[in-house]
């Protein structure tokens, strides 16, 4: 059996387990459901939370079961996705180290530690870095294009 025909059962009973849910769910009704949510009685939703946790995380895993097969079989798309993987670790230690940490007090009065601090820092200056990059390409790519 390959991966498309069980990723198909995986799915039908998937979502054959969200219908019941979701009738379940109509069937309860909204004010039942929403008193008991404000008594702290989750139980109506909680299955149907459950089942989208456990849909990420199968949709995740056949999603890097199949990449990596993929990148397995060609020796070329295997270079060229370790020297992304390689790039953007670049770009994830450049900002950290150009960040710097303070202790911040937060508004729930706790203390966001100067580590935790320059990791958020690291990561603004990643997102900047990868947009300025996102959008040189593009731009390149449409001037280059605009010429031809």
């Amino acid at each position: 059996m390959d991966i498309q025909k069980i990723t198909k059962y995986v799915v039908l009973v998937l979502g054959v387990i969200g219908l019941v849910l979701q009738i379940i769910i109509l069937r309860k009704g909204d004010d039942a459901i929403e008193m008991a949510g404000l008594s702290g009685d989750f139980s109506s939703v909680s299955p149907m939370i459950s089942l989208a946790l456990v849909i990420l995380i199968v949709t995740v895993l056949i999603t890097l079961v199949s990449s990596f097969a993929s990148l397995t079989s060609n020796a070329s798309k295997l270079k060229k996705a370790g020297i992304s993987v390689v790039a953007i670790a670049a770009v994830v230690l450049l900002s950290f180290l150009l960040s710097e940490g303070v202790e911040t007090p937060m508004k729930d009065g706790e203390v966001l530690s100067a580590a935790g601090s320059r990791w958020v820092g690291a990561g603004l200056r990643t997102f900047y870095m990868l947009s300025v990059v996102a959008i040189g390409a593009m731009l390149y790519s449409g001037v280059k294009r605009f010429f031809k």
